[in-house]
């Protein structure tokens, strides 16, 4: 399967760059990248899947209910 897309410049210059270091072409430097991105996003929608909203809520009831200090604030 063959599949077009537009990227920014510098994006591509650097596909460009990074396939001339590894001696692969460019298509495989974005196939590579995306292959990790799909895969990240599948880690994370591992982890979200063992959490749980009472899981959150218990954590967020040990945080203590206090202004916070001005150099935290925006």
């Amino acid at each position: 399967m063959s599949v077009s897309v537009k990227v920014p410049d510098e994006l591509y210059q650097k596909a460009v760059e990074i396939a001339n270091e590894q001696h692969v072409s460019v298509d495989e430097v974005f196939a590579s990248a995306f292959i990790e991105q799909l895969s990240a996003w599948e880690r994370l929608q591992q982890r979200a899947a063992r959490g749980s909203r009472e899981k959150f809520l218990a954590v967020m009831d040990k945080v203590p209910d206090v202004e916070s200090d001005d150099y935290d604030r925006r």
